[in-house]
């Protein structure tokens, strides 16, 4: 059997281009494990995401946004009043429960808790002026507050990507045409056009049968009519600007050469290339669309009572806003807590994904 011999290396001839061994060393294991992860692939999104949860402001955004969304989903499951119960105590109604301070029971209840020796649920937010639980109506304020921010959302989201893709794929005329149209919208005053919506809903059509926009009322089906109409222009504008640039590029050519339909090309080709741009502008979208909602119900424009908004609940706060003041402390503090949070996360979507703002 052939043994193995540790044969030196000849040496190297000063005059000789062989490179001489001994100039190399060994990788350590730092730096085969640097090479490890040099070699990993990543993707456009994949380092986005990465970059976007490296970013403190973000993630505490997100645990804020996660942490509202799990009080607004198990909240009405815990509590056991209604948004617009009034307080009773043995099946008649508290007098005494009207403008209670956060955590406070009313006569009656305290009464009731010392005969049956129980204890009652508290009121964590006290009660409105009449007796009603304020924090179940602050609850369900932010839930319709987010059902308008996601529906708009969507809305911005469809509707503008498609307007904004066939407007700048197509060039030339039609882009000219589409264009002028978006100048047109606008233009349009989207309150005025809410008011005279909700007068000409309230006089012609009947939406209380409707299972979900029933319980909002008139003026809401306005308001989310008029999202579909205007606000989706900033978006189908951006989109358009993106796909001018992006349609000259090779790769649209060489899919445009083998056959494949314009539909084809922009969604396969064109608008994954706008990703970033189209995350960016929907997650900015929803603290613009709840911002709206408020103030338009705290214009009394809102929703139909006693379903309760946190605009609404502001503006009814206002009346006793010295006597009672954190009754517009806590749906402010709600509105201006989710604006911040998502207004935070879509900064960081546009520092982890515009490439122009990439290091």
């Amino acid at each position: 059997m052939a043994k193995n011999l540790d044969i030196p290396a000849p040496k190297k001839n000063k005059l000789s281009l062989q490179l001489d061994p001994k100039v190399f060393e060994k990788a350590t294991d730092e730096e085969k494990r640097q090479q490890d992860v040099m070699a990993k692939s990543t993707t456009f999104f994949r380092d986005g995401m990465k970059k976007l949860f490296h970013n403190p402001l973000a993630v505490i955004s997100m645990i804020i946004l996660v942490l509202v969304i799990c009080v607004m989903i198990f909240a009405p499951m815990i509590v056991p009043y209604g948004y617009s119960d009034i307080i009773s105590v043995n099946g008649q109604r508290d007098k005494t429960a009207a403008n209670l301070a956060p955590f406070e029971y009313s006569q009656a209840e305290q009464q009731y808790m010392k005969e049956n020796n129980v204890k009652l649920f508290p009121h964590i937010m006290g009660t409105d002026e009449l007796c009603r639980d304020y924090f179940i109506r602050v609850v369900y304020g932010t839930r319709v507050s987010f059902l308008v921010g996601v529906f708009a959302a969507l809305m911005v989201l469809i509707i503008g990507s498609i307007y904004g893709s066939i407007s700048g794929y197509a060039g030339g005329r039609v882009d000219l045409i589409m264009m002028r149209i978006v100048d047109i919208i606008y233009s349009l005053p989207d309150l005025l056009i809410i008011i005279l919506l909700s007068v000409v809903f309230k006089e012609t059509m009947d939406f209380s049968k409707v299972p979900l926009i029933g319980k909002l009322g008139t003026n809401m089906v306005a308001m989310f009519i008029v999202f579909g109409l205007l606000y989706w222009v900033g978006m189908a504008r951006l989109v358009r600007g993106e796909i001018l640039t992006i349609k000259e590029n090779e790769y649209v050519l060489a899919a445009k050469s083998m056959g494949a339909s314009s539909g084809s090309i922009i969604r396969k080709h064109i608008l994954p290339n706008c990703l970033s741009v189209i995350i960016i502008t929907t997650a900015q979208e929803i603290p613009s669309a709840i911002f709206t909602e408020s103030y338009l119900s705290f214009l009394g424009l809102g929703v139909a009572l006693p379903m309760p908004s946190l605009g609404s609940l502001a503006n009814t706060a206002r009346s006793g806003m010295q006597s009672y003041p954190w009754k517009l402390i806590f749906p402010a503090a709600m509105i201006v807590l989710i604006v911040l949070a998502f207004n935070l996360i879509g900064d960081a979507l546009r520092d982890a994904f515009d490439p122009k703002l990439r290091k």
